[in-house]
């Protein structure tokens, strides 16, 4: 639990817009949803909310932008977040703070809300048993990003036994940021993993050299791919690479939110094939995400 203050917050370090919304999301309270789908990508929210039966809100800022309104009878939040674990550390602050802090006032809220942050994305996979254009909804969030030491976040027994796993597999050099592991919410996971593969996902503090790709420069672990290849624990595996959902979970889980990813799988890093066309299949897996959170 994060313990209750009677000191507000200095408008410094929560700042707000004019109008009372959130300073990037540009949000007020009553335009956020219970339920949020977020995507990297700004096209993608009109993706989602053109199968709405009714759009309450439009708000843009920058790359963030947000569509609210109904699904099924369910009220759900449509929002992008732009690309990388930095902009998370903004989104999922900001959601937080529309519904556990009085903007008025400044002061935490005494009644907890939990949100439930979904995020639709697209990935590449480990895997060469994962085709590309199918999904992996993610058990896991593997960490090389270094943001949530910036938290204190600690892995409970089950990530941290996991993890230990992980770190003897690897072998990493120490001039990279020390992994992490956060599990995705259970219930949203049994939820949206049917009919899909799982894996733990790899986020990256970048596309090219940290996630093994070499153009011009070579990355300090040459064959980092091969070795997160050759990890397997009971159940687990690395099945796929992005760059978001380490901080969607750790951030959701200190803050008392439900998180959870299912990305289109659009390149197969092991054999070296990329989608003809991955629009289908994120169109398809909007709509099956958005059925089984509204079933």
């Amino acid at each position: 639990m994060i313990p209750l203050s009677e000191t507000p917050i200095a408008p410094s370090e929560l700042v707000l817009n004019p109008d009372g919304s959130v300073y990037h999301l540009k949000l007020r309270p009553e335009q956020l949803a219970p339920t949020v789908i977020v995507v990297g990508d700004q096209g993608r929210v009109e993706r989602i909310s053109e199968q709405f039966d009714h759009i309450e809100h439009k708000v843009a800022n920058r790359e963030f932008v947000t569509h609210t309104g109904t699904y099924r009878g369910k009220r759900i939040s449509a929002l992008s977040t732009g690309i990388g674990t930095d902009n998370l550390d903004i989104v999922v602050n900001e959601l937080d703070a529309l519904v556990n802090i009085d903007l008025e006032t400044r002061l935490l809220k005494k009644q907890h809300t939990c949100l439930n942050i979904v995020r639709i994305g697209t990935s590449g996979t480990l895997m060469k048993d994962i085709p590309v254009d199918s999904v992996v909804v993610s058990s896991h969030g593997l960490g090389f990003d270094g943001l949530m030491h910036f938290y204190g976040y600690k892995e409970n027994d089950q990530e941290k036994s996991v993890l230990n796993a992980i770190n003897n597999t690897l072998q990493l050099p120490g001039e990279l940021n020390k992994p992490y592991l956060v599990e995705a919410d259970k219930h949203l996971f049994s939820i949206l993993s049917k009919g899909h593969f799982v894996g733990i996902t790899a986020t990256a503090c970048g596309f090219y050299g940290p996630q093994g790709r070499t153009l011009r420069l070579k990355p300090l672990v040459a064959d980092l791919n091969e070795r997160m290849m050759a990890f397997h624990a009971g159940d687990y595996r690395i099945t796929n690479f992005e760059m978001e959902t380490s901080a969607l979970y750790g951030l959701s889980k200190m803050l008392g939110h439900k998180a959870c990813t299912a990305c289109a799988i659009i390149a197969n890093r092991a054999t070296l094939e990329y989608s003809r066309d991955y629009k289908p299949v994120i169109k398809s897996l909007i709509t099956d995400v958005l059925d089984k959170l509204t079933a």
